[in-house]
């Protein structure tokens, strides 16, 4: 992995080159691993005979040359901004009057997640859509995640990403642009809709900011489910308080005391568990594809993303942004830019409709799909492009 010599405000092209000698230490830490004694119930946590058939999949019949070749091919870039260096993939469509969208990540995602939407975003004819839906797409690392550089000093949150994130925009030379993020990367494109940049027409997210601060204080306190709420608030608000109760252990870990997690920087398989317990329904999804069902998510699409985490060394500087961050992740930030919203399934909590009306006034666009979850770009891509060519349909 390797960029050229830089200058002030210079886009440089990225190569992507991994030294075999980092495979075969990869490899052997796998196969070297100590591992517990089993579960004596599911609800403890990623369960042996999942993470045992990961590694032993992982040791012997996973390829990352063959993911590296395709990724590799893509258009990789670096450029200094405020003194830390941002990784980003930038395709343009062949259609010159095409969309930019900036695409943001989140934890324990990457520009892994991406890599599906790119052909079908850029070159909409191949998918069944018109040549008026083009986007080019510009698809950032976060800071201290992928390729792009790890800050040295405190103050790289969201706020900060999405300062970052119109520079970017502005560098590229595009003056009217879109913007889409889900997890960390809704918490930045929510904030780049805040900052109203010139050219920003408007946004997307698949993981929105709908709770009024009622029902925010209601749901981390876990307190019943409030009168005069519709069907779909009730189960929100149950699903939230669930989440709250007992699928934040990850985050809280690493917004207290990130530094302190060595051991996901030196065991392969200590990533790989910490990262597939991010939510129930992913890892549930996840299960599946190395007990031999796959879903939205194979096997190998699953150890693109953990072995790009680790080859980059970014298991501690990634979770950083947690420690970063004191936005409050589901709160309504008072957005006033025009908003598209994709509700898949499977993500943290199904918003309703109500609720994304009261957050976004200027609410252009409301679905409910029928498939996916927190990953939606990787692991439903054909329905995530479609929803962005409906979202920005009217603000071309």
């Amino acid at each position: 992995m390797s960029a050229t010599v830089k200058t002030a405000a210079e886009i440089r092209p990225f190569t992507i080159d991994v030294p075999e000698a980092q495979l075969d230490d990869l490899h052997s830490r796998i196969k070297a691993t100590r591992w517990p004694d089993r579960e004596v119930d599911e609800s403890q946590g990623v369960q042996l005979e999942t993470i045992q058939a990961l590694a032993d999949y992982w040791a012997t019949d996973y390829d990352w040359r063959k993911f590296e070749e395709r990724f590799a091919a893509l258009p990789h870039f670096t450029t200094e901004i405020d003194g830390v260096d941002i990784h980003f993939i930038h395709v343009r469509s062949d259609h010159e009057d095409a969309m930019p969208l900036i695409v943001t990540h989140g934890w324990p995602g990457s520009t892994v997640e991406q890599v599906k939407i790119i052909d079908p975003l850029t070159k909409p004819m191949e998918h069944g859509s018109d040549p008026v839906d083009a986007f080019h797409l510009v698809i950032p690392s976060l800071p201290g995640h992928g390729f792009s550089g790890k800050p040295a000093e405190t103050g790289w949150d969201p706020i900060r990403i999405a300062e970052a994130w119109a520079v970017l925009m502005e560098r590229l030379g595009y003056d009217r642009y879109v913007a889409q993020g889900g997890d960390w990367g809704n918490a930045v494109t929510e904030q780049l809709a805040l900052l109203k940049p010139p050219g920003l027409l408007g946004i997307h997210t698949n993981m929105p900011a709908t709770l009024s601060p009622e029902i925010s204080k209601g749901v981390q306190a876990g307190e019943p489910v409030p009168e005069g709420l519709s069907a779909d608030e009730k189960k929100a608000y149950e699903i939230l308080v669930h989440f709250f109760a007992t699928g934040t252990g990850y985050a809280a870990e690493m917004a207290n005391r990130p530094q302190t997690l060595y051991g996901i920087v030196d065991s392969p398989v200590g990533l790989a568990a910490w990262m597939l317990d991010h939510d129930e329904a992913s890892y549930k999804l996840i299960a599946r594809a190395f007990a031999g069902n796959p879903g939205g998510l194979t096997r190998d699409d699953v150890l693109d993303n953990v072995t790009h985490y680790w080859l980059t060394n970014t298991a501690i500087s990634s979770a950083r942004l947690y420690w970063e961050s004191k936005l409050a992740f589901f709160d309504i930030k008072g957005v006033q830019l025009p908003v598209g919203v994709t509700v898949f399934p499977d993500e943290l909590y199904p918003a309703p409709r109500s609720w994304a009306e009261q957050a976004y006034p200027k609410l252009i666009h409301f679905n409910e799909v029928d498939e996916g979850g927190h990953f939606a770009a990787w692991e439903q891509p054909q329905t995530f492009s479609e929803e962005m060519r409906a979202t920005f349909r009217s603000l071309r």
